[in-house]
Formats: structure tokens, sequence, C-alpha cells
């Protein structure tokens, strides 16, 4: 499933919620396409290193890791940079994955 996230000042943006298939199969190129600078060096420097310390046969290991959180990793930037959900499919999507708190009815 795919969440959208809208900023304050109308920026949207459509994020898959959940395994990034991206990752699994191109390691830290979609994090870098995405303009994620920080997380695609800290993928990239751990499958270096990985890659170091096996002679040369780890270095997929990070990448299988990063598969399963990346995306809830970026998600939470998105979060802290000020993005939202902008419908509430992907809000009860969020709260269901444990990504958000569960907003209470009670304001």
């Amino acid at each position: 499933m795919k969440g959208k996230f809208r900023n304050d000042a109308g920026v949207t943006k459509e994020v898959k919620i959940g395994f990034s298939w991206t990752t699994f199969f191109f390691g830290f190129i979609p994090a870098l396409i995405r303009g994620d600078l920080k997380w695609a060096a800290i993928m990239f420097i751990t499958a270096v290193v990985a890659g170091a310390v096996t002679l040369g046969f780890g270095a997929w290991i990070p990448g299988i890791i990063f598969s399963f959180v990346y995306n809830k990793v970026y998600i939470k930037d998105l979060l802290e940079k000020g993005y939202r959900p902008a419908d509430d499919q992907t809000q009860r999507e969020l709260e269901s994955r444990g990504i958000v708190a569960v907003q209470s009815a009670s304001a």
C-alpha cells in the first residue's frame, strides 16, 4: 500500500508502506533518488563495511535488512520534517503498523 503525505506548503509525497522491493534490488540507490542522502550514505557505508569484513560476500546483507526497515524510517523522517498523512486511509495504515500513535476521538 502507498501512503500519501502532505506538508504545510502543500507538497505531496507518495511513499510505499511496508517492505521496500526497490531497496532489496538496488540497495542505497532508491534513497539517493528520493533525496534522502543521510540514509543513502548509511546504507552505502554499511554495505562497504560488510563487504570489506567478509571479502565482498556479505555486501548484500545490509540491503536485505534495510529492505524491511527503510520505508518506515523514511516515513518517520518525513513526519519529523512536517509532513502529515494526507488522507484517513494513510493515517489508519500508519496506526495499524505502529508508525504513528493512535489518535483519540476526544478533543
